[in-house]
């Protein structure tokens, strides 16, 4: 790191860019932060004011920060994140204190507690220490998943390009499992529901019924996380974004906030269309031949582009797609150090091993009267950075899956209705369900009420209104075996220009999906593999031009206020 003393320089937004980003979540940042560094001149667009996604952390009374979606991660010494970030020159330049490698993750069920190690060996030996019943039984499951996720190393993700007869001799166990349901490969084995919730434990990552989740998902969910361990980041989510911006400013590029793309323009090419730019939602133009887009893939195909440039084909698709479930999270400050009550854990407290039923109330667009919860502290993954909360003091954040309905939040889409947020029905749902959740987490942490100096929540609506997510989902199209992998559109559309990124592209969601998902969008807009290039040792991004880590260095405020008519480099 350095020892200057950092001062935010903003540069200016460049004329007739090669690519313009549309949004700032982590996908969209890794692709521009590796155009810039190749040698593209960059725009990224964001309607909000900071840049970052899902991965922002956000701040009340200068006191209390919180995670909006960053809770934990994997791959991050020799793995597919330490890769990206070394691909930019980013790697040590980031700290990622480690969780509890004895049980990163803590299952807790009615009459069960499973604490999740590093390692598969370790993870395999606890499962049949736990069920010694069930030996066989589950280490030929387990088998199957790291074999699915060895070979998908070896080959990656089919695509129309795949010599399909060398894939199959390649990747026997993908072809056999990794589009089929947890529930067959359970089934095949005949493992009890208590095993099986086990095993299923953590699929909240996701929050697809196991009746429709891919082998290759759940597998890959795993994986990332017991390959190496799992890992915070140092200061929170923004930090990523925060170095991110700060590559892509150094090398010309410009994230923009405040600037909701409202069209992409499009003419026709022949018998088909391509990309001429976008317009904002003020009317403002920018010219461009290329564009990525990583923000909502339905309002992206069925609102942003005009109908004639998108084929029918496509067009039906996308609208066909089911959303994943979105989630409610309740954010609470603490009066105490909450690691004299949990360790660098993550807990997923069940309430049933039945865990297709979680889905049941969602789908008939109703609550579950006694829903899982998932409780996430930053400050017991991140002791002794003091940005968390203030001395003393610690944060906390509870979170489960919820229906998207508007009408079971109580939410009149009339148009003479006031604003969602200021509607009794509305306001009346969301404190039920924060003292739901409150209620259970207290089960498991002993009292929090009497210690709460800040309280609030955010639901399915929330995430819409700061990302402009299709029935409030922050992982996309639902992950599911009828639309997942190759059964996504790939990342060249049919659009000429238009390249596809974020949770809805083939990489799919979380930390990994989305940066993973950056560079293969950044790949297919300039036609190399950048990938394979950083994986034979390419290195794009100089450290020698940034200014993240500089003392006074604050990711949040490298993110923030980009809008035009900010600062800007003389």
């Amino acid at each position: 790191m350095s020892d200057e003393v950092w001062q935010r320089v903003v540069p200016p937004v460049p004329a007739d860019p090669d690519v313009v980003v549309i949004g700032s979540g982590l996908s969209g940042l890794t692709a521009a932060a590796y155009l810039a560094a190749i040698g593209q001149r960059v725009l990224v667009l964001e309607q909000y004011d900071v840049a970052g996604g899902c991965s922002q952390t956000f701040r009340r009374k200068n006191q209390w920060q919180f995670d909006v979606g960053l809770h934990y991660i994997g791959g991050v010494r020799t793995g597919e994140i330490a890769s990206i970030l070394g691909g930019l020159g980013l790697q040590d330049r980031l700290e990622f204190p480690e969780l509890d490698p004895e049980g990163f993750d803590t299952f807790v069920f009615p009459d069960l507690e499973f604490k999740v190690p590093k390692g598969w060996d370790n993870y395999v030996g606890r499962l049949v220490e736990t069920f010694p019943e069930e030996d066989e039984g589950l280490r030929a499951v387990t088998d199957v998943m790291r074999n699915v996720m060895d070979e998908l190393r070896e080959v990656g993700i089919p695509d129309s390009t795949t010599d399909l007869a060398e894939y199959v001799e390649k990747a026997p166990t993908v072809v056999a499992w990794g589009m089929r349901p947890m529930t067959e490969l359970f089934d095949e084995h005949y493992l009890s529901e208590r095993s099986r919730a086990v095993l299923l434990g953590q699929a909240g990552d996701y929050a697809t019924p196991p009746s429709r989740t891919p082998v290759s998902l759940h597998a890959g969910v795993i994986d990332h996380y017991l390959q190496e361990g799992a890992f915070y980041v140092r200061g929170g989510g923004q930090e990523l974004a925060g170095h991110l911006v700060d590559l892509i400013h150094a090398y010309g590029g410009r994230v923009r906030t405040h600037a909701e793309v409202g069209r992409i323009l499009t003419e026709q090419d022949g018998d088909r269309h391509r990309v001429a730019g976008v317009e904002l939602a003020g009317g403002e133009v920018i010219k461009t031949a290329n564009v990525v887009a990583t923000g909502d893939i339905k309002h992206l195909f069925l609102e942003l582009l005009d109908a004639e440039a998108v084929p029918d084909e496509v067009r039906s698709q996308v609208d066909g797609y089911r959303m994943a479930t979105p989630l409610f999270t309740v954010y609470l400050g603490l009066d105490f150090d909450i690691t004299e009550r949990m360790s660098a854990t993550n807990y997923w407290l069940h309430s049933r091993y039945d865990q297709e039923a979680y889905y049941e109330p969602i789908a008939a667009g109703e609550f579950d009267s006694d829903p899982p919860v998932y409780i996430s502290s930053a400050s017991a993954k991140d002791p002794g950075h003091e940005g968390h909360a203030p001395p003393g003091c610690s944060t906390i954040e509870l979170m489960t899956w919820a229906t998207p309905d508007p009408g079971a939040w109580g939410v009149d889409e009339g148009k003479d209705a006031p604003k969602y947020s200021r509607q009794a029905g509305y306001r009346k749902a969301k404190d039920r369900i924060t003292e739901q959740l409150i209620d259970r987490a207290e089960e498991q942490l002993g009292e929090l009420r009497s210690h709460v100096l800040w309280q609030e929540a955010a639901t399915p609506m929330t995430q819409t209104r700061y990302t402009l997510s299709t029935g409030g989902s922050s992982y996309g199209i639902e992950l599911a075996t009828d639309q997942f992998g190759p059964l996504r559109l790939e990342y060249k559309t049919p659009i000429e220009g238009l390249v596809l990124g974020g949770a809805s592209s083939r990489r799919g969601h979380g930390i990994v999906g989305a940066m993973a998902g950056g560079v293969e969008a950044a790949s297919a807009t300039v036609g190399r593999n950048l990938r394979s290039e950083v994986a034979a040792g390419a290195v794009f991004g100089e450290p020698s031009k940034l200014t993240s880590g500089d003392e006074g260095w604050d990711a949040l405020e490298a993110c923030r206020k980009l809008q035009e008519k900010t600062l800007r480099a003389s």
